[in-house]
């Protein structure tokens, strides 16, 4: 179609959707960009209809999330959308991450697209860790009071900063408005920083399995690589379904359907699933600034491996030593 070259907005659309040449030998793993993308298009969807009901109050916010469910047409399918898709957005983060990793992605010329997606991550964290909260469940206050004290541990200024986070001197209503306002916002921030990523890809194309720059052996964006990512996006909405209509709470916390209680203290208190990882690397140290610091440290340092890695040889394929330990970094 001729408007598709000619015309200015949607030319410019064209050359990064339709026209964009990829290498010719990237693989199924190469999907998980565009997976992204469909959840978070989900995600602001159904994100921005459940704030049209949702009330930000600690009296209120539990029982404005059982009004959706009960009362709001459709309501169920739209929180258990949400919920679940989240889950599934830090399972293709990770192995998108993963697969950076293993392929050398964070290479140059690449190291900009590598660092963009790290503050991407980090924005994910953040935005799903206040999401977590605006239930206020008992997992959602407890989980807000643990995670929020962490940054007691600056020296001198903590205690302040706590504080000016809660808004007063302990998870309450100005926390819930402010946690909610942010949760809000963040996601349009990340598709911001989304389309910078993308403009930063386009700028020298994707990696590929090799390694190498075969500017002369690329393909078109469509209809050769649209349609294998049309089939990895349908299998992961068949799979959201299952979740969603057969078991939508599998990967929630059961006492985060009992009202928060600042009372009465969970028996565990645990993030959800994808922030695990972090949780751990914090408890693992005894010492609470450590801990902290090796929490933060464990997300700066994939700003770093560009500097690290000095081998000449892009991933880790054509490297038995660095496979043999990215593996043994994946099983742990």
């Amino acid at each position: 179609m001729r408007i598709l070259k000619t015309h200015p907005i949607l030319g410019l659309v064209n050359s990064y959707i339709g026209d964009s040449p990829q290498p010719a030998n990237i693989s199924y793993i190469w999907n998980f960009g565009s997976l992204l993308g469909c959840c978070l298009i989900i995600q602001i969807i159904t994100g921005v209809t459940l704030a049209m009901h949702y009330t930000p109050s600690v009296d209120l916010a539990f029982i404005s999330v059982e009004h959706i469910i009960r009362d709001v047409e459709y309501g169920w399918l739209i929180r258990y959308l949400h919920a679940n898709v989240a889950s599934f957005f830090f399972i293709f983060v990770y192995l998108h991450i993963g697969r950076g990793l293993y392929y050398g992605s964070y290479k140059s010329p690449r190291t900009l697209l590598w660092a963009i997606g790290v503050i991407i991550l980090i924005v994910i964290i953040a935005t799903a860790f206040m999401g977590y909260v605006l239930p206020y469940g008992q997992m959602s206050l407890w989980g807000a009071t643990v995670i929020t004290n962490l940054i007691s541990a600056i020296p001198w200024v903590g205690g302040d900063l706590v504080e000016f986070i809660w808004g007063g001197f302990s998870v309450n209503n100005a926390t819930l408005n402010r946690f909610f306002s942010l949760h809000f916002v963040l996601p349009f921030i990340l598709a911001a920083l989304v389309v910078i990523h993308l403009l930063t890809l386009h700028e020298h194309g994707s990696n590929n399995p090799l390694g190498v720059t075969g500017n002369a052996d690329r393909l078109p964006m469509a209809p050769n690589f649209i349609f294998k990512d049309l089939v990895t996006i349908f299998l992961f909405l068949l799979v959201l379904a299952i979740f969603v209509m057969y078991a939508p709470n599998i990967i929630g916390h059961s006492d985060n359907y009992i009202p928060a209680n600042p009372i009465q203290t969970p028996a565990s208190i645990v993030p959800e699933w994808y922030l695990l990882p972090f949780y751990a690397i914090l408890r693992s140290i005894p010492n609470k600034l450590l801990g902290v610091i090796a929490m933060f440290a464990s997300l700066l340092i994939l700003l770093a491996i560009p500097v690290i890695d000095r081998s000449r040889m892009r991933g880790s394929q054509f490297r038995p030593l660095n496979r043999f330990i990215f593996w043994v970094l994946a099983r742990n």
